[in-house]
């Protein structure tokens, strides 16, 4: 193991792994009421605490307008979290877990995993809460995700590329430490943060529809949304099925890393091994499983799965940039190669908000892939 604040920092002495620790530390599992504790009301008010923080991030009109609408409005739109201050949704969870932790316990420090998006979230959180925070993460995690953690104070220990050896590592932290988890997807109170993101869509559609003109295109409001550990998905799923009951909330995948379909399909959670989620581009969702709670919310809110190609991310990626104007990293490009390449398995009207999680990749890697995306069709 080492812990660094550069990239030179000395080895410590290993330990013996402990069982991780569910949401504020304490031992067990209490899925379903850690679940049913996540409300429209408490999403709400985690707004009220992100406000000034976060970006409440617009909704893009996607394609062609719609015939007849004065305004130009689309049927699909985008939620660009990629355009948040860390460059992805994460700052959402993150911040509104340790903003509501006792004031004890965030003296004492916290402690997370990630490959690197909630990383950097919590290492932006702690810095301007004042805590400090301590970041378990993969030897193979990105050079720029890795440089920003740095830059915000955080403190990384090294560990392989196994998203459970990440979980068993931080979950050995807080115990030795005294540290408090602050889990990327698998916590009630981060899940909590992710959900206003959903109440964002809810109440932006819901402007779209008492515009001027056409109302919108008949139909449902259908939600894309990409799913790692699940903890997106959840808190959108209930936001927007908490304000449109009709509403459906579909969770995308890659083919290389689709275990929560797995999951859902078999009613009980499914892993994948890192050598199978390790293949995907989408190093975002490179998740062995997702977590207990967001399963217990997921099997009764998600209305599906989409899994989607490499080549299709990374065309994703590319429309993103041409049509949009949008830099996006592949596990952000998901639901939108969803929208774009999978419209057979989504409902055929309505509106349709695609969720781009995040745009931290770097360059030449981005370079590389907006060339395998315009060769495989743009």
């Amino acid at each position: 193991m080492e812990r660094t604040r550069d990239r030179r920092g000395p080895a410590l002495v290993d330990r013996t792994i402990v069982v991780l620790v569910n949401e504020r530390g304490n031992d067990g599992d209490n899925s379903a009421g850690e679940a049913a504790s996540i409300t429209l009301e408490r999403i709400r008010a985690a707004a009220d605490v992100l406000r000034g923080v976060v970006v409440r991030t617009p909704l893009l009109r996607f394609g062609e307008p719609l015939p007849g609408d004065p305004l130009g409005r689309t049927r699909a739109w985008l939620k660009p979290e990629s355009l948040q201050p860390i460059g992805a949704f994460k700052l959402r969870g993150a911040y509104y877990n340790i903003a509501t932790l006792p004031p004890e316990r965030r003296a004492a420090g916290v402690v997370s995993h990630s490959s690197g998006n909630h990383a950097q979230g919590v290492a932006r959180s702690a810095r301007l809460l004042g805590v400090r925070a301590v970041i378990v993460m993969p030897s193979d995690a990105p050079a720029l995700k890795v440089d920003r953690v740095l830059a915000d104070g955080a403190e990384i220990v090294w560990v392989g590329p196994s998203s459970e050896e990440r979980v068993q590592r931080a979950a050995e932290l807080a115990r030795t430490e005294g540290l408090t988890p602050v889990a990327p997807y698998d916590d009630a109170a981060t899940i909590t943060g992710q959900g206003t993101v959903g109440l964002e869509i809810a109440e932006q559609v819901a402007d779209l529809d008492a515009g001027a003109g056409a109302s919108g295109p008949p139909g449902t409001l259908t939600v894309l949304v990409p799913i790692g550990g699940g903890g997106l998905a959840s808190g959108v799923a209930i936001a927007v099925k908490s304000l449109r009951p009709d509403a459906r909330v579909i969770g995308v995948e890659p083919e290389l890393a689709a275990d929560a379909r797995d999951s859902l399909a078999r009613g009980e959670i499914v892993t994948w091994p890192a050598d199978m989620t390790g293949r995907t581009i989408a190093d975002g969702q490179r998740v062995a499983h997702i977590g207990r709670i967001p399963f217990a919310i997921l099997r009764r809110q998600l209305d599906g799965i989409v899994a989607v190609g490499e080549d299709e991310i990374a065309r994703a990626m590319v429309r993103a940039s041409r049509e949009a104007r949008l830099v996006l990293e592949p596990s952000g490009a998901t639901a939108l190669a969803a929208l774009l390449f999978h419209a057979g398995e989504l409902p055929p009207a309505g509106r349709i908000v695609s969720i781009l999680s995040g745009g931290n990749v770097d360059p030449a890697l981005y370079a590389g892939l907006l060339e395998r995306g315009a060769a495989a069709g743009g």
